[in-house]
């Protein structure tokens, strides 16, 4: 159908007190239970900074009672993790500037105040222009043609076709999402960076009632941890090993089994992990390979072994450095191994970066994911919180750290379930059309067909109330006169 149509639809529906809306009303109520999902479809499918406008599908009531975004947003995730990690430079651009950011008074609407129409105040209003990274044409050559658009790729064999599930990239491109997307990730490469900080520490801290320096608080998990040993103590117990000393924090969680009196429930994480010893390069101009100023040169004073002979055996077969009669010259057409081929290309540097590169960008194909599935963010607070921050941010950084923990002790494998599809039921029934609508007009019919909701049903509350007190005055007993007989059977509850 075309947009027109549920357009006018909800225009009629404006003022709900009309009578010939009376036999719309129930299916109005009735669709108040819906009304989370919709909003939680509209949020779903939000435009992101990069998008001047975005065009949903919606599937709505042909009573205009609701009004259901339905599309789940798939996105190819070094993209998106590129597009965002290009939006934190230009977004702070624009914080700066003050050309697009404006403090937004919450909320936009009054309870009394019926929520804008799209056709008279929207409809004819150029929208803003989109913040976007301006991209260089030489370096950013391989993505600058499809980089911002709605669906990346959609129309290239890069992606499976119009389903959009599948998507495999070449190593220019996933190079050059990678330097675009470093701005999101993390500094640190070695694993051994976050030792007493990962997920078992914290594991092992909550099970001991303890902090880890920088990390979250819990409740105890045992509330018996002081009266365990009533019984025994340091001076009547011979198998007791008495330490004087305070004992840190780290030492306990790093081995529980030996610093703790009790440990229960407590995750053994490993001690020490196989060094990294990459180093990022900053400076696109460096070859491939180059010696680091930051690798320390290792000298070969102190590792000759004390059983080694005076003369080397390069000295005992050509002779020594310093002896001027040296005979021994290699032919002039004898070649290296491998001569003819050169050590590195152009895209030798991006390879190994992109090798040692962290998730999203260490594989060139994949299935596509929710937009609300990606982590942006996840790996800041999974580090220490950086030094000289302010108190908010501190406690920021604890609070969805101890989130993250509680998920993943709570979380579940998921039960084998037959999937249903509500939208798809929902098509297949007369009552409901498809059409095309700008995500904003979509936000505005929810916002006015929940508003029409609340005001049937304060209503309809209301005409209750006021039948009641009607009941009351003409039978001419009070309020507890009324209710009597049924209190007396009902029994008492605290």
């Amino acid at each position: 159908m075309p947009p027109e149509h549920v357009r006018k639809i909800i225009k009629d529906h404006g003022d709900m007190s009309n009578r010939k809306f009376r036999n719309d009303k129930r299916v109005h109520l009735g669709a108040l239970k819906y009304v989370p999902h919709a909003v939680m479809k509209l949020l779903e499918n939000i435009p992101f900074p990069w998008e001047q406008v975005r065009e949903v599908p919606v599937l709505y009531h042909i009573t205009g009672a609701i009004t259901f975004v339905n599309e789940i947003p798939r996105i190819i995730e070094p993209v998106y993790h590129a597009q965002w990690s290009s939006m934190w430079l230009a977004m702070r651009r624009e914080k700066r500037d003050r050309r697009h950011f404006k403090r937004m008074r919450f909320p936009p609407f009054d309870d009394e105040e019926p929520p804008l129409d799209y056709g008279d105040n929207v409809l004819d209003v150029d929208p803003l222009e989109a913040i976007q990274l301006d991209l260089d044409e030489t370096e950013d050559s391989p993505i600058i043609e499809w980089f911002y658009d709605a669906r990346p790729l959609i129309d290239t064999p890069h992606v499976n076709g119009p389903s959009y599930k599948y998507w495999s990239l070449p190593l220019p491109v996933m190079a050059n999402l990678y330097r675009l997307g470093r701005t999101l990730l993390s500094d640190h490469t070695d694993i051994n960076a976050s030792y007493l900080f990962d997920k078992k520490a914290f594991f092992t801290a909550k099970a001991l009632n303890m902090a880890i320096p920088g990390g979250p608080k819990f409740e105890p998990l045992y509330r018996d941890m002081d009266n365990y040993d009533e019984d025994w103590n340091e001076f009547n117990d011979i198998n007791k090993v008495i330490i004087r000393q305070q004992i840190r924090t780290e030492y306990k969680v790093a081995f529980p089994h030996l610093y703790n009196s009790l440990p229960r429930s407590v995750s053994i994480s490993p001690y020490h992990a196989t060094k990294n010893v990459y180093i990022r390069t900053e400076d696109p101009d460096l070859p491939a390979f180059y010696f680091d100023p930051l690798i320390n040169p290792i000298s070969l004073r102190g590792a000759t072994p004390k059983n080694a002979s005076l003369v080397s055996h390069e000295d005992a077969i050509f002779g020594p450095n310093e002896q001027d009669d040296d005979d021994f010259e290699l032919p002039e057409e004898l070649l290296p191994f491998l001569d003819e081929k050169s050590l590195e290309n152009d895209i030798t540097a991006d390879a190994i970066a992109l090798w040692w590169a962290p998730d999203p960008y260490c594989r060139r194909s994949g299935h596509t994911r929710r937009a609300q599935d990606v982590p942006l963010v996840k790996n800041w607070y999974l580090e220490h919180c950086p030094p000289n921050q302010p108190v908010k941010v501190r406690v920021s950084y604890q609070k969805l750290l101890k989130c993250y923990v509680l998920n993943e002790l709570k979380s579940r494998p998921e039960k084998a379930m037959t999937k249903k599809n509500l939208f798809r039921q929902l098509k297949g029934t007369k009552f409901f059309q498809t059409t095309r609508l700008d995500w904003v007009e979509a936000g505005l019919q929810v916002c006015r067909q929940g508003y029409n909701m609340l005001n049937l049903l304060i209503h309809r509350k209301v005409c209750v109330y006021y039948t009641l007190r009607r009941k009351l005055a003409d039978s001419g007993l009070s309020e507890p006169e009324l209710f009597a007989p049924r209190l007396q059977h009902e029994p008492e509850t605290c």
